[in-house]
This record gives structure tokens, sequence and C-alpha cells, in this order.
């Protein structure tokens, strides 16, 4: 880690740590071993006056080891009973265990339907900065109890990147049950190597990570990788380290080296453009061109119909898109200033032909570019 590098980890002021399923739980139940030193870490930067927000997994693992199920089940019903019966235990641990060091939770349980609708998005956002300024530790998870496969986060990775994004966070910090990213899966290889820094996520990176599954959670390391994906093209650093390790969250505001530090891209994406890049749920595609692309990429430039080469789906007027390139490799997303059937009329023509084609044109921008977030790693 570069001495700027270390610098970003600790000067940070706000930052949003995730707890993952195996860090969490062991074959009793929950580990409260583990959620005692976590909340004593957290307290301990809280003094500091750092913020913390935590997403916790662990009430799926935590409800199928309280019932006495054998497995995860996989009917929707059963899912949410369990995680029900965890999420109950899990909030009530982590209580007593802040208690002790007299702090007070609050637990937030949302869906991606809370975020991608843009008043709701902002009514949990100023809910979590309250809890914030009350010194009140919000602890998040998925709404497991009434999520169905549509408003699903996907996973707790997920999830923890997209609250990063929404509170503008400093850094994100995930704790999983081994040091960081390695090259191979250290659990099979004795001569697995860790990966102490990330510059750039590419094939090479998410092959390595796909590589090492996660036997409790919904996610293995991919998951993670998603999610420093999303997070450093956002501008925000990420950590992947062992939480397990002895007060592994004071260490790393210390400026000790643990685990794998992502580093994020210099410019960071507005809130508004992080809400269209990564809450938003793209109902199509529009296809451009190579100088599109370009014209977006360098110079920041809005897509004009000129440069559109083809539409996929069917979404109306301010629906959120994705854009990609002809290699249909996803560039980013915007919201649409035309529908699926009128992009298809005025695509590939100058904006000055726009009404003749659709007897009105209320704008030249098909997408403009205050309504879009490049999401790729795009050098």
């Amino acid at each position: 880690m570069k001495d700027d590098d270390k610098s970003l980890v600790t000067s940070s002021k706000k930052v949003v740590v995730k707890i993952g399923s195996n860090v969490l739980t062991q074959d009793q139940g929950l580990n409260l071993k583990v959620i005692a030193s976590i909340s004593r870490q957290i307290s301990m930067l809280m003094d500091r006056k750092i913020e913390v927000i935590l997403v916790s997994s662990g009430a799926m693992s935590s409800g199928i080891k309280k019932i006495g199920l054998p497995k995860r089940p996989d009917e929707i019903p059963k899912r949410q009973a369990v995680a029900a019966v965890g999420q109950a235990g899990l909030i009530m641990e982590y209580e007593k265990a802040f208690e002790r060091f007299g702090k007070k939770v609050a637990q937030i349980l949302l869906t991606s339907d809370d975020l991608s609708n843009r008043k709701r998005y902002l009514n949990a956002r100023n809910t979590i900065y309250t809890l914030l300024s009350w010194k009140v530790v919000p602890i998040i998870n998925e709404n497991d109890t009434v999520v169905v496969e549509e408003i699903k986060f996907g996973d707790n990775d997920n999830l923890a990147a997209m609250i990063a994004l929404l509170l503008d966070a400093d850094m994100l910090i995930i704790l999983t049950d081994i040091e960081g990213l390695y090259d191979k899966d250290p659990r099979n290889n004795s001569d697995a190597k860790l990966i102490p820094v990330v510059d750039n996520i590419n094939k090479n990176i998410e092959k390595m990570a796909g590589a090492i599954p996660g036997p409790l959670g919904t996610g293995g390391m991919f998951t993670k990788i998603k999610a420093a994906k999303k997070v450093t093209t956002a501008g925000v650093p990420m950590i992947i380290a062992k939480g397990e390790k002895p007060d592994i969250l004071t260490r790393i505001f210390a400026g000790e080296k643990h685990g794998t530090f992502f580093v994020p891209k210099k410019e960071r994406l507005s809130r508004k453009k992080c809400w269209i890049g990564y809450s938003l749920k793209p109902q199509g595609v529009v296809v451009i061109d190579d100088g599109a692309v370009s014209a977006i990429i360098n110079k920041g430039k809005s897509l004009l119909p000129g440069g559109i080469i083809g539409v996929k789906g069917e979404f109306m007027e301010g629906s959120p898109v994705e854009f990609s390139n002809s290699k249909n490799e996803t560039l980013g997303v915007g919201l649409v200033n035309y529908s699926s059937a009128d992009i298809r009329k005025i695509m590939g023509l100058k904006t000055g032909h726009i009404k003749e084609k659709l007897g009105q044109k209320p704008y030249d921008e098909v997408i403009h570019r205050d309504n879009l977030a490049l999401t790729a790693e795009c050098e």
C-alpha cells in the first residue's frame, strides 16, 4: 500500500463495515465472541469521531442453526421465515454487545426497491444520517422476510457497496473468513499468495475471485470483487480483511496493512450519478458506436441519437437504461429522454431531424450527461 493509499484509510471519517456469515456464525449459532469484539472496535472508532455503518449478514445462518435445519431452504416462504427467526436473535446480540460500551443500535432492513425509488432512497439516507448524528450505530441487512427475487440486492456485499455510495462513505471494509484476495483458494492450496493491493479489477482478478467460494453466505469472493468494482469506480476505496483477526478494525485505522486494498479512481461520482449507476435497475439497453463511446468517456459528452446503433428491450421516457458498445460491453447507465420506440425511430440521425421523425423535439440528447453514470473500468 502506497502512502497515499494509507492516508485514504487513516483519514476516513465515515466507513461502512460489512461482516459476513462465515465470520458471525459457528456450529452452535452466532459467534458471540466475534460480535463482542467487533462491537468493541466500532465503539472505539466512534469515540475517535469516526462514523461507522454496519452491514451485517448472519440472519439466515443464525435462523438455520436456531431452528435446527440441515441447510438453507430452497422455498422462498421458508427462507423468509428462517430469516425472521435469525434476524431477531442477531439484532438482540448486537444490542447487548454495544450496550457494554454505552452505544445504542438501530436495525434497518432494506430491499433494492427502497434504493431504486428516488424518494425512498433519500429517506433512507436521511434516516441513517440522523442515526449517525445521534451516535447510534445503524445495523443494516437485506429484508429477507419480505424480499423476492425481483427486489433482491443479491448478497450483502452488493448491499454494503450500495450503502457506501448512498452515504458518500470514505471507505468500505468487508470482513470475511480469509485474509483477503488470493491468487487461488488458500483453503485448498498451500502455495496460495495474498494479493495486498489491486489497482485495477480486470478479468484476471475476477477469475481468481470466482474460484474462491463461500460455504455459508450467498456470495463468495467473486461478489466481493463485484462490490469493489462498484465502489472503486465511484471513487471509494475498499478493503477485504479477515474478520476474526484480533482488533482488525482498529489496526486498519492505525495504518497497519491487512488484507487486500482496492485502489479507488481519483474522481468520485456525484451522489445523483451513484444512484443512477448503482441503485436503479436498467429497463433496457442502447448500443452506441465507437464515436459516441469516445465522446462520452473521453470528453464527458451527452449521448445523441446519431451515436446509437441499436436498442434492446422496451422502456418509457425517463427509464434507467444501460448503454453498451458494439462488443456488448456495458459502459454505464443513464436516464433516457425518449422511449425505446422513439429511439428506434431517431437512432443514427442528426438532432436536427428529430422533429421531422417524431413531430416534436423536446430534447437534443437521448441521455444528458448529467443523467449519465459511467460504471465500467474505462481508461
